[in-house]
């Protein structure tokens, strides 16, 4: 299954330096001026969870594959990119293919780094970006909303009808600068909303980009965005990418020295992971053996057989059991045969919901 963040931001507060600290390439160009990212650049990292290195050493596994999350690298959009204006259109569209946003917010002064409004502001730069995106959002609906009623009244049309009125909730919040993740969406309607595919309906993270003498706690700018994240349900995260992208060309023996010295318990960009990962709703299954020990990400709520499927699409297909084990239970019982002889060891059927952390092993017919 892939899941995609996209980064995105004002030009020059920092999304192609967090980039290639993140994917620890130098595929994106970080450059002191706008529009150096002419391509989205695509990364994949992987999410620390040091669960998977417990299993591994319990289960003495020869590999451990950890689950990974992809992030976008979106060039940075200007005022009046929904209406073309920089190289609004396809950035934009970019942004539609994502799943998520993290978007990357300027919280230090730098009198050699220009900012394209001329002010240190955050606030105001997400507010910024969000009136974009919901300029976008207005003008897609709008556009639909005619041939829908039309289909809606001389066809019957009840799927035509149904979406017809999830436009227009979401036209209303829209229309008050309100963003569409904000439209009450019963469980039934969430496939068609999100076939709308709205710029504001995605779930965001807000990635405070800091001086390094605030990358533990952040500082006046980074605080103002919490609070701003805080009323709307989004999450903020603090990061120092300056501290990020020299931690990122480290050996790994190194790291820790490096942190230990600057009063940082985990680069910055754990959090950044992690918080994308819970922003999505993933959770993480693990299979478990001799030969490797893997993490697997799921949507929260998925059954057993669509868990299997995510390994193999005939798991699903063939599904009969799953032997399950609770992390805690295999951890605390050192392994499989201590979790059977506790009677720890489960085998959950079709209905079975799984949770964060199961160790599982699945039956299936060929």
């Amino acid at each position: 299954m892939g899941f995609k963040c996209g980064i995105v931001g004002l030009p020059n507060v920092g999304k192609s330096t967090l980039f290639n600290a993140l994917t620890q390439t130098a595929a994106a160009q970080a450059a002191n001026y706008p529009f150096c990212t002419i391509e989205p650049n695509v990364g994949d990292v992987a999410v620390p969870d040091e669960r998977l290195d417990k299993l591994a050493a319990i289960a003495k596994s020869a590999n451990i594959i950890p689950t990974r999350l992809t992030f976008v690298d979106i060039a940075g959009l200007v005022r009046g990119a929904s209406k073309g204006e920089g190289l609004g259109n396809q950035f934009l569209g970019n942004i539609r293919e994502c799943d998520a946003i993290a978007h990357v917010v300027r919280c230090f002064e730098d009198g050699d780094v220009t900012h394209v409004e001329g002010k240190i502001d955050p606030v105001a730069d997400i507010e910024t970006i969000e009136t974009e995106l919901m300029i976008a959002d207005l003008d897609s609906l709008e556009r639909r909303v005619t041939a829908l009623e039309k289909k809606a009244k001389t066809g019957g049309d009840k799927e035509a009808k149904e979406t017809l009125e999830l436009v227009n909730r979401a036209l209303v919040l829209l229309r008050e600068g309100k963003p569409a993740r904000l439209v009450e969406v019963r469980p039934e309607e969430r496939r068609a909303f999100d076939m709308l595919q709205l710029l504001t309906a995605k779930p965001v993270l807000y990635v405070c980009n800091v001086e390094e003498a605030s990358a533990d706690k952040g500082n006046a700018f980074s605080d103002k965005v919490k609070a701003r994240a805080a009323e709307e349900g989004a999450k903020a995260v603090v990061v120092s990418a300056k501290i990020e992208s020299e931690i990122a060309v480290l050996p790994p023996e190194e790291q820790k020295d490096y942190l230990e010295a600057i009063g940082l318990e985990e680069p910055g960009l754990n959090r950044v992971i992690r918080t994308g990962y819970e922003l999505l709703s993933l959770v993480t299954y693990f299979t478990v053996g001799p030969k490797e020990a893997r993490a697997w990400t799921i949507t929260q709520g998925m059954r057993a057989p669509q868990a299997a499927g995510v390994i193999h699409s005939d798991f699903e297909k063939g599904f009969i059991r799953s032997e399950t084990i609770a992390y805690g239970d295999y951890v605390t019982l050192n392994g499989e045969s201590g979790a059977k002889e506790a009677g720890k060891f489960r085998l959950e059927g079709k209905d079975y919901v799984v949770a964060d952390g199961d160790v599982l092993h699945f039956r299936f017919a060929t």
